[in-house]
């Protein structure tokens, strides 16, 4: 995590009395107070803004996919290489993790469309189908076991695609490639198992 401070540890800055920027010019003091405060404000931002992007750590990208730690989580993530033009959310597959909870492998799906109640939802992964359930713009396996059947396809697929109807009745596909799913799926279980 970067300090706001930290930039200027090894700085002069430090120690007022040793900084050029402190002395007193033609015998009066500098007073630039104004704008030091707002150098201040911008460091303590990106500070926080540091802090905040310190919380996900990556773990690789792993060709299409990519692996993520959280506080709690770990998460295998690749968004669809075909799919309708997004709404105001990005589409993804995942395959998380939450030690704390004791999850693991757990399949989610963010899907393009927001799905028609009552609505099926399927994926299918090279031959295979599998019968997901869901509500909105969000699709899971229905079990543990579900999930562990998901994840060995995935691993040794090559394409997937989640089908469904849209809120407005359309069929709709978003398709992954499966390049890399199974390296992200480990680091991310490597990650959250230590």
């Amino acid at each position: 995590m970067l300090s706001p401070v930290a930039p200027y540890a090894d700085s002069a800055a430090v120690n007022p009395g040793s900084s050029r920027f402190h002395r007193c010019q033609s015998g009066r003091q500098n007073r630039n107070t104004g704008g030091m405060r707002a150098l201040l404000f911008l460091l303590l931002l990106a500070g926080l803004a540091d802090e905040a992007l310190a919380q996900r750590e990556s773990l690789g990208i792993f060709q299409l996919w990519g692996a993520f730690r959280e506080p709690g989580r770990c998460y295998a993530i690749a968004e669809p290489f075909r799919s309708p033009r997004p709404e105001a959310w990005r589409p993804f597959a995942s395959v998380g993790y939450w030690p704390g909870r004791g999850v693991r492998s757990q399949v989610h799906f963010r899907l393009s469309r927001e799905k028609r109640a009552g609505s099926a939802v399927l994926l299918k992964i090279d031959g295979q189908t599998f019968q997901l359930i869901g509500g909105g713009n969000n699709a899971w396996a229905p079990d543990r076991r579900a999930d562990a059947d998901i994840v060995a396809a995935m691993r040794t697929g090559i394409e997937m695609s989640v089908e469904t109807r849209s809120s407005r009745g359309a069929f709709v596909r978003d398709s992954y490639r499966l390049r890399g799913a199974a390296t992200a799926i480990d680091a991310a279980a490597i990650a959250c198992a230590r």
